[in-house]
């Protein structure tokens, strides 16, 4: 818990020097300018492609720690689950242990005791809720600047919109819904089990030896089982669920019930993992008087393999593609109101919206240059000499055209292919696109 809510509150506050002329901040999405910055990594709209890959690893990450430990994330990394533990543990500190909880909420009486305890718990979670909207606003303008803002009445009143969703969210699903969104509003619990066979490591009851269960003295000649159905397993389960009947669709694979047993076990003197994580093919093993096999066994098996080439494969394809795409690059988008137009001296032009993208942190010059056909020349809007300065870090938008004379074949032609050039005349770099030139067509 203190982990990935350390990253969540934090990671907005990380500085990373870019240059004079780009934001500061670590991890921003720049939704104002269309950027999303990692470290040192920039991410363009064009390059979405990037995102939806980490979107897949992801999927297949959750689809390979099923595999081999069950419902693990819900139980331990679930923003769900973290933030459900966090008011779990503010309720702690404040109104005492589950028994105290319990006497505090059976109490029909409202009494000074329990109002000024209930406010104090719901002050916290709300600052908590505050804390928690506030953050996710940070990811998406500079966090200093705009916690100023905040403070001061001056940011955008959509900032002030998403804290007070965020706030009441954060405040009834962690401090009221808690697991009941995991068993009711989650669809994975619905899914896990394609993800899951019977080497699958998940929380579970040894029946074996906990059967049969009940109270009293266990001797030699006792027949009881080391449950001695003390239901500590079951008060712990935050969903309320018995996990001595098996594995169920609301259990979160939070272990909270190993804990609790283990703690029992060691006060009757009995060795601890009578719920513990195991694998069906264990306890079948157990059983006929077989150990149990190794955890990197269960752990590497075929369908844990694939899911971890699949998920390699996309993450070695995203890192090539983010090292070899290039600092430049345009767009180009024919102009098709008119097709073509047919100048003084006959000769055809076409003319094209050429977005040029400089991605380095410093203005570059760019030259513009056509390949197709000989007799094609390029002209750029305002700029006799076809180069055109493009500020760091921009799109710059600049109207270009390609002119043929009217005896050449591109203009007697229907459409001719071309390709139009970028050089960054300070590195040589260079880029190109594909696209046609319209000619009269007879």
């Amino acid at each position: 818990m203190a982990v990935t809510l350390g990253i969540y509150y934090l990671t907005p506050w990380i500085r990373w020097d870019r240059g004079p002329s780009l934001p500061d901040q670590a991890v921003l999405l720049d939704m104002a300018n269309r950027r999303f910055y990692f470290f040192w990594i920039e991410i363009w709209p064009h390059e979405f492609y990037f995102v939806a890959g980490l979107l897949i690893m992801a999927g297949l990450g959750l689809f390979l720690f099923t595999s081999a430990l069950g419902r693990v994330w819900c139980g331990y990394a679930c923003p769900q689950t973290v933030w459900t533990d966090l008011f779990i543990l503010v309720e702690r500190w404040i109104e005492g242990d589950r028994n105290a909880r319990l006497r505090l909420h059976r109490q029909k009486k409202l009494d000074f005791r329990k109002a000024r305890l209930r406010i104090t718990k719901w002050t916290a979670w709300l600052l908590i809720g505050l804390a928690t909207g506030g953050a996710w606003v940070f990811y998406f303008a500079d966090a200093p600047t705009l916690l100023r803002d905040l403070v001061t009445g001056n940011a955008h009143p959509i900032a002030y919109t998403t804290m007070a969703v965020l706030t009441f969210t954060t405040f009834f699903f962690g401090g009221f819904a808690r697991e009941q969104i995991c068993i009711y509003a989650c669809p994975w619990p619905r899914i896990q089990a394609a993800m899951m066979d019977e080497d699958t490591l998940v929380v579970g009851y040894r029946e074996w030896r906990g059967e049969p269960r009940g109270k009293g003295k266990r001797t030699e000649d006792s027949e009881l089982g080391d449950c001695i159905d003390c239901m500590a397993c079951v008060n712990v389960c935050p969903v309320g669920i018995d996990i001595r009947d098996g594995q169920q669709l609301e259990c979160i694979t939070c272990a909270l019930c190993i804990d609790a047993c283990d703690d029992m076990m060691e006060k009757i003197g009995k060795p601890r993992g009578l719920i513990d994580y195991m694998a069906l093919k264990d306890e079948e093993a157990e059983r006929a008087g077989h150990p149990p096999k190794n955890i990197w066994k269960h752990i590497l098996r075929p369908r844990t393999i694939m899911y971890t080439s699949l998920w390699s494969l996309v993450g070695f394809g995203l890192l090539f593609a983010l090292f070899i795409r290039s600092d430049i690059d345009l767009t180009v988008a024919p102009v098709r109101n008119p097709t073509f137009v047919t100048l003084s001296d006959g000769s055809i032009r076409n003319t094209y919206d050429v977005r040029l993208r400089n991605k380095h942190g410093e203005e570059r010059p760019f030259q513009l240059s056509v390949v197709g056909d000989p007799a094609m020349r390029i002209e750029l809007e305002g700029l006799p000499d076809n180069k055109v300065a493009v500020p760091a870090d921009t799109a710059f938008l600049q109207r270009v055209y390609i002119v043929t004379p009217k005896d050449a074949a591109p203009s007697q032609a229907a459409s001719t292919d071309v390709r139009i050039w970028v050089e960054d005349q300070s590195n040589g770099e260079r880029a190109y696109k594909d696209t046609t030139f319209n000619g009269r067509g007879n």
